[in-house]
């Protein structure tokens, strides 16, 4: 999350003045003060809901640029959610595929993978946020997790549509694994169960 108005509006600004903790960059939580609290990249911190629910966060690296060009933008995080007993889901927030979003599939067997799709554009060729290829790539680092985008519908500087990616999906034989979500209506996503390590 930064705090720029297309992420973090009045709303949402206002949302988390009613939060009794916030995850981001420590440079968004410089910028948000109270309750918010900035990761480095394989940090982690365990959160203990009021019913004894247990959660553990771990920030994960992400990137706006493509491998090669120098950082444009500033600190981006993606998070991995660890609930007991059950496989993580991985966030990647606002990233482009990249030797991160790699690593994460090294480190956790995510059985869902929440992907910020798109491919916004808003400086040049490339894009900002996944691109169906992006997408595609990741579908295959976590071989056994569900896909589901997000962040690909609302806003002008998105260069591709949910149909982009149902396409893509369809054309590799993935998609059994993609799940496309409707705005407002509640969806039950049920991970597969993990292969075992041989």
């Amino acid at each position: 999350m930064t705090s720029a108005p297309n992420n973090l509006d009045h709303a949402g600004r206002a949302f988390l003045a009613n939060a009794g903790r916030v995850l981001t960059t420590d440079a968004g939580a410089q910028r948000l003060g109270g309750a918010a609290e900035g990761m480095a990249s394989w940090q982690t911190k365990d959160l203990v809901g009021r019913d004894g629910g247990r959660l553990q966060v771990t920030a994960t690296p992400a990137r706006h640029e493509p491998a090669g060009i120098e950082p444009l933008s500033g600190d981006l995080v993606g998070f991995v959610l660890a609930f007991p007993n059950m496989r993580p889901i991985y966030v990647t927030g606002d990233t482009v595929w990249c030797d991160g979003v790699a690593e994460v599939a090294r480190r956790f067997q995510a059985g869902i993978v929440v992907l910020f799709a798109g491919a916004a554009r808003t400086r040049g060729a490339f894009h900002l946020t996944m691109d169906a290829n992006d997408a595609i790539e990741t579908a295959h680092a976590f071989p056994d997790a569900v896909i589901v985008p997000v962040h690909y519908e609302g806003w002008a500087h998105f260069s591709q549509s949910r149909a982009d990616l149902e396409a893509a999906f369809n054309t590799l034989g993935l998609a059994a694994r993609l799940r496309l979500l409707d705005p407002g209506v509640p969806t039950h996503i049920e991970m597969a169960k993990q292969h075992p390590v041989s």
